[in-house]
């Protein structure tokens, strides 16, 4: 039931946060257009270097730990002063070496130090202390209100590409009062602890050790945006970013299910309960499967008519990149499952670690030259096979101690029934012209039908979803 419970809240929240960018994205690309959005994906891209140091691994670090330590509050507490402690001190040296980079950078340099709010606000974010007590309404809650606030003023005082930079203050001040606004809940749960408790040093070397991979993810999910308007232009940057956005997008909705999980599988992990873990696992596995197969057949059916009606004309490039970087949706959803869902949460941080980095290896090797040739596509391409390369890597590391092959047993009649829908959306798409009703028709048809030849072909994920339903009632 809580698992459900909160599963619900945090998909509710990623459907909103699916629906707010289909909403601000086409404004934002015809107000600012493809330069426009080219600075603001190179500097933010840029800045989001300087938040990974600030936060060094503590976000997902803290969630676990509260997690292990949650029947014992005073424990917590402890913890919690430990972590926040040593996350102002990494906000601070960050911010020092953001300004030491400035003295060399000419251009743009207004922009990121509009976006360099974004640094600030890690040093208040405290959502994983929510997170570890798998309290996530708290949260959802405040991104709402948030989340809304930041679209009403992008409508009311961004109305030209004169106003990039307040585009880019609203997004990165409201960060920081977003962050901020969780800290009154925190006298809820906290008890007070002696000052000579607080321990910073024992948290440093086991964050480090996630902020290694995060490092590494930021190589194929930021620095192709940075190599992409240095090597290319801005606007290719530009071109990637909106296709990486919308991809991303999407994905929310399937790593909604990992961000509550790894919280209850690290307290799993801690109460010896094995065979809980690995039926959350597989059953993870089919869920993944079940949604990001359609997903990325939709996603690259779709795309033609998406791109001109979301972006405009001037974005049209972005739907071969769209295409290319859809079929990284399932190596990327089987990812979350074996990697932030199991190897993270029992403290398998080496072998997460040599994944993520397989994965950034092969990028950097393939990126330039692809960039070179085939400009935002090869970025897009870059992804795909970085991103398989991680999910193998950890299909290799898990195999000893889950037995996933079940979870693909069933594959082959997900592919079957993405066939009719795929050729679904072809034949309306090329019937109608590009609109926002053609895409809701693509859309909606498409997934009746996909659901449709899931119960004629009788898939166990079908059953499974019900029957999660049917325990929530």
């Amino acid at each position: 039931m809580k698992i459900l419970k909160n599963y619900f809240y945090n998909a509710a929240y990623q459907i909103f946060t699916l629906i707010v960018p289909l909403i601000t994205i086409p404004y934002i690309s015809r107000v600012l257009g493809p330069q426009g959005v080219g600075i603001n994906t190179l500097t933010n891209s840029t800045i989001q270097y300087f938040v990974l140091l600030a936060n060094l691994g503590l976000t997902t670090y803290g969630q676990r730990q509260i997690a292990y330590k949650r029947k014992n509050m005073s424990s917590a507490s402890k913890e919690f002063w430990g972590i926040e402690t040593l996350s102002i001190v990494t906000t601070a040296f960050s911010l020092l070496c953001f300004i030491g980079l400035m003295f060399f950078i000419d251009k743009y340099r207004t922009y990121y130090f509009a976006q360099a709010f974004l640094i600030l606000a890690s040093a208040f974010d405290v959502s994983w202390f929510f997170m570890g007590l798998e309290n996530f309404k708290i949260t959802v809650l405040r991104n709402f209100i948030f989340k809304i606030l930041s679209v009403a003023m992008i409508f009311l005082f961004v109305k030209n590409d004169n106003d990039l930079i307040v585009y880019i203050l609203i997004i990165s001040v409201l960060t920081v009062f977003s962050n901020l606004s969780l800290w009154p809940y925190l006298k809820k749960y906290l008890v007070n602890i002696k000052l000579k408790d607080i321990q910073i040093k024992k948290h440093l070397i086991p964050a480090f050790q996630l902020f290694i991979p995060q490092i590494a993810i930021s190589v194929y999910s930021i620095l192709n945006k940075v190599m992409l308007g240095h090597l290319d232009t801005v606007e290719s940057s530009g071109y990637f970013d909106n296709s990486d956005k919308i991809i991303r997008i999407f994905l929310t909705l399937l790593t909604a299910f990992s961000t509550v999980m790894m919280p209850h599988i690290a307290s799993s992990f801690i109460n010896g309960e094995q065979r809980k873990i690995r039926r959350y696992i597989n059953q993870g596995m089919k869920i993944a499967l079940f949604f990001s197969i359609p997903l990325a057949v939709g996603i690259v059916c779709v795309s033609p008519d998406f791109v001109p009606v979301f972006f405009g004309n001037k974005f049209l490039p972005v739907v071969n990149v769209m295409s290319i970087e859809a079929i990284a949706v399932v190596p990327i959803a089987c990812a979350s499952i074996l990697g932030a869902q199991y190897l993270v949460p029992v403290n398998k941080n080496n072998q997460y670690t040599i994944s993520i980095l397989g994965g950034a290896l092969v990028n950097i090797v393939i990126n330039i030259p692809l960039i070179k040739f085939f400009s935002a596509s090869g970025a897009a391409a870059a992804t795909v096979i970085s991103e398989v390369v991680v999910t193998l890597i950890q299909v290799k590391y898990t195999q000893k101690d889950l037995d996933i092959r079940p979870s693909f047993s069933e594959v082959y009649k997900i592919i079957i029934s993405c066939i009719p829908m795929g050729l679904f959306i072809k034949i309306i798409s090329g019937m109608t012209t590009p609109s926002l009703f053609a895409i809701a028709i693509e859309g909606v048809g498409g997934i009746f039908i996909y659901l449709v030849m899931l119960l004629l072909l009788r898939v166990d994920s079908v059953m499974d979803v019900m029957s999660m339903l049917k325990q929530r009632r």
